[in-house]
């Protein structure tokens, strides 16, 4: 029965966090901890499985993307030491305040792009002259350091500076958050709090399965959907996800 509830959380979980760019904590890590995992050990294993999110969802965005080359090792030289930083921090840092200030900014992410009605809608690059870069390089840093710190909805930070600050579009946005955070911040976050606190491997196989599966679905709804269609849903998860962190 454990096994049952942890797939259909999980696949529900990921399927709407490819689709929205973010928030697969927001069901999945607290199941982990209603079935009996402390809290430190249910975040590593929920970074394992957020990682086989990122690879289900680059799956489909591969054949349909348009990802730059340099634009994908900014976003990993900026992020990826947040994200250690971050992972190196939870584990000695009671995190319940931070947690609550994050999600009141989260709920106001989907607040702002409701109000935006045009956010996202074109991909028009902008800002990447060197100041440009400098002042994205550490937002991304920071969210890294979320990233690899506190539980849900992070993915969408990262989604929303990608359109506000770099001017793409939401497709677009969600297709690097999801294999470059998805796959590289998780993973760099999951080894890390691997190697210095635990992960609950037998339920590992059963997350990952459910992960893939979520992960390439909300990737194939959003493509077929189009931009409109991932903003609402990014919008719905960003105040879910921001309601959940706020009441804890």
């Amino acid at each position: 029965m454990d096994q049952l509830v942890l797939f259909l959380a999980s696949f529900v979980a990921n399927l709407f966090s490819a689709l929205a760019g973010g928030g697969a904590g927001l069901l999945q890590l607290p199941v982990l901890i209603f079935l009996g995992l402390p809290f430190g050990i249910a975040l590593a294993t929920h970074k394992v499985a957020s990682v086989a999110l990122g690879v289900g969802a680059t799956l489909r965005h591969w054949r349909s993307s348009r990802l730059e080359r340099g634009f994908v090792l900014f976003i990993l030289a900026t992020g990826l030491p947040g994200v250690v930083l971050g992972s190196s921090l939870i584990l000695q840092v009671p995190g319940r305040l931070a947690e609550a200030a994050l999600g009141g900014l989260t709920f106001g992410l989907g607040i702002y792009s409701l109000r935006k009605k045009n956010l996202g809608q074109v991909h028009e690059p902008r800002h990447r002259d060197r100041r440009g870069m400098v002042l994205g390089g550490l937002g991304m840093m920071f969210f890294g350091i979320l990233n690899g710190s506190l539980t849900s909805g992070t993915g969408l930070f990262v989604t929303l500076w990608l359109v506000r600050w770099f001017g793409l579009d939401y497709r677009l946005a969600v297709a690097y958050t999801l294999i470059l955070v998805g796959i590289f911040w998780n993973g760099a976050g999951a080894l890390t709090l691997g190697l210095l606190g635990e992960i609950h491997w037998p339920w590992i196989p059963v997350l990952i399965i459910a992960s893939l599966l979520g992960g390439y679905m909300g990737a194939h709804l959003g493509i077929v959907k189009g931009n409109r269609w991932i903003k609402r849903s990014f919008e719905i998860v960003c105040l879910l996800v921001g309601v959940k962190l706020m009441i804890g």
